[in-house]
């Protein structure tokens, strides 16, 4: 699968910046500009790009990016779902 290609969102991860900055959303509930992203790596390593912080209408400080750049590896390289 694509990063670009429409999934469910309960396959997602959702990213939203809030007062207190950028954080991972589990519930999908927070408050805040969100965006979604694939739970592969090779979908954050895209997003950690550019295209988050245009989605998030907001810049990305170098400690929300470090935040960011740890839980991406925490994700698999492909989608668990793709096997």
């Amino acid at each position: 699968m694509g990063c670009r290609e429409v999934l469910p969102k309960r396959s997602l991860i959702r990213i939203v910046r809030t007062p207190d900055g950028v954080v991972v959303d589990p519930t999908g509930k927070l408050n805040g500009r969100g965006v979604y992203l694939h739970q592969k790596r090779s979908c954050w390593e895209v997003g950690l790009k550019g295209a988050l912080s245009r989605g998030l209408r907001s810049d990305i400080n170098e400690k929300d990016l470090a935040f960011l750049n740890s839980y991406m590896q925490s994700l698999p390289e492909e989608d668990p779902a793709d096997d």
